[in-house]
C-alpha cells in the first residue's frame, strides 16, 4: 500500500513532537550524543531491530559517541511520510535506555 507524502505543514507539528528532529534536504534527522563507543554501537544495534519490525530504514551513521540517523521514504518519491515520523519516535523511545541526548 503506497504511503502519502506529509506536507510542510504536518511535518512541521510532527517534529513539534520530537525534540532534536529536523528536517534537513528533505529527510527527519537527529545526532544522539551517549557516553561511549559501546553504548552508540548498542543504541545502533536496537534501532536496526526497531527498523526491521518496520520493515523501514534509515541512514544510520555510528560515530564514536555518536548515532546520527536521516529518514524519508523512498516508495514515496524520497519525501517524509507517517513511516517516517513512525520510525523517529520509536527511536526517542529507546534511546533514553542507552543514556542518548
Amino acid at each position: 500500500m503506497p504511503v502519502a507524502p506529509l506536507s510542510p505543514q504536518e511535518i512541521d507539528e510532527r517534529l513539534a513532537g520530537l525534540p532534536g528532529w529536523s528536517l534537513d534536504a528533505g529527510r527527519l534527522t537527529r545526532t544522539y550524543r551517549l557516553a561511549s563507543h559501546f553504548a552508540a554501537t548498542a543504541m545502533v544495534v536496537h534501532v536496526a531491530q526497531v527498523q526491521e519490525e518496520l520493515d523501514h530504514h534509515s541512514d544510520l551513521t555510528l560515530g564514536y559517541n555518536t548515532v546520527s540517523l536521516a529518514v524519508q521514504t523512498h516508495s514515496a518519491g524520497g519525501a517524509v511520510t507517517e513511516k517516517d515520523v513512525e520510525l523517529a519516535r520509536r527511536v526517542e523511545d529507546l534511546a533514553p535506555g542507552h543514556g542518548a541526548h
